[in-house]
């Protein structure tokens, strides 16, 4: 009988092994994968263009702000206020620094062609009427300047006239209602008044200052935050065809967004110059205001007629501000200016 060959049992696979060789697997496969990955080169990132050098002549003139911007109410208040005009709303959460609203500026123009400059600067000097021998000082002053002159003093025809001759601009400073209940002086105006009294008292402090091409606020920290005052004076302003400058005396002042309401250019202060009437101080000002033109276009900048060092501390720096390239212009020339070039002259 023959003999069976006995069959060997199958190997039994060890576990482990199987563990190390899926592993290698899984290792090779991805080794392939970042070899194949390496052969092909990415596309290269957007080139970024910087942008070129601005001729300066269209660098330094401002945008004609919009009427979007609303000047805030104190924090957390909202108030909707009807006028003669439509409807105001005031509302925002926080204070916001709002630039002077203004017309264009155009650059000086010379016979030789354009004059680079780095910014325009209006200087305004307030408070004239009481005596002409603190206005005798700045009337000296070389470069163009705005004379805002009270109304009802001995001398507010006599400044005016004085201005006129030295060539200097001259606007009405308008006294107005302050919240802290100090006297604003003659012809003063506030929320307490009616409209027709509003507008006599304007017509009339108008005429004491005849060649008047302007007007800016007296105190009215009080005035410059009621809807229905500045709304009467904004339509005074446009009906005598002069404009108005906001000197600012309170960080919710309205004149900005009545005027936006009302399609009206309406200005803006920028910095005061002798909130504190040292040289140094003034200096430091002065500079606040040369930062502001360079980076806008302009800057208002008001100082008043009985600081004692402003006079002379600006004539001492004008020759350095023509010198560093800025130029001094006035409201009114700006705005004669601005029409011009609308006009294509």
């Amino acid at each position: 009988m023959a003999r069976q060959k006995k069959q060997k049992a199958p190997r039994k696979i060890d576990g482990r092994f199987l563990l190390f060789l899926s592993a290698f697997m899984v290792f090779g496969a991805l080794a392939v994968s970042i070899l194949v990955a390496r052969s092909f080169k990415p596309c290269p990132d957007p080139v970024s263009i910087e942008p070129t050098n601005i001729d300066a002549t269209r660098a330094v003139v401002p945008q004609v702000p919009t009427a979007a911007a609303v000047m805030p109410t104190d924090e957390g208040r909202a108030a909707i206020v009807e006028t003669p005009y439509g409807t105001i709303s005031l509302t925002a959460p926080t204070p916001v620094a709002y630039a002077p609203y203004a017309a264009t500026v155009r650059p000086d123009v010379q016979e030789s062609g354009r004059k680079t400059t780095k910014g325009v600067l209006v200087f305004v000097i307030d408070d004239v009427g009481y005596n002409t021998r603190q206005l005798d000082a700045f009337l000296d002053f070389p470069g163009p300047l705005t004379i805002a002159i009270l109304p009802g003093l001995p001398y507010t025809r006599a400044a005016a006239d004085m201005a006129k001759r030295a060539g200097k601009e001259i606007i009405l400073h308008q006294p107005m209602e302050a919240i802290t209940g100090l006297n604003s002086g003659l012809g003063s105006i506030g929320p307490v008044l009616g409209e027709d009294e509003i507008r006599g008292i304007l017509r009339s402090n108008l005429a004491q200052v005849p060649g008047a091409v302007g007007m800016n606020n007296h105190m009215g920290s009080k005035a410059t935050q009621d809807v229905r005052t500045m709304s009467i004076v904004l339509d005074e302003v446009r009906r005598a065809g002069i404009y108005f400058l906001d000197s600012l005396t309170i960080g919710d002042s309205v004149v900005h967004s009545v005027a936006s309401l009302m399609k009206q250019p309406a200005w803006e202060r920028t910095v005061f110059l002798d909130n504190s009437p040292d040289r140094a101080s003034i200096i430091k000002y002065v500079n606040e205001g040369l930062k502001v033109a360079e980076k806008r276009g302009y800057a208002v900048m008001i100082g008043h007629v009985w600081s004692a060092e402003l006079a002379q501390t600006l004539v001492e720096l004008y020759p350095g501000l023509m010198e560093q390239g800025f130029s001094l212009s006035t409201i009114s020339r700006i705005m004669m200016d601005t029409d011009d070039e609308d006009s294509g002259y």
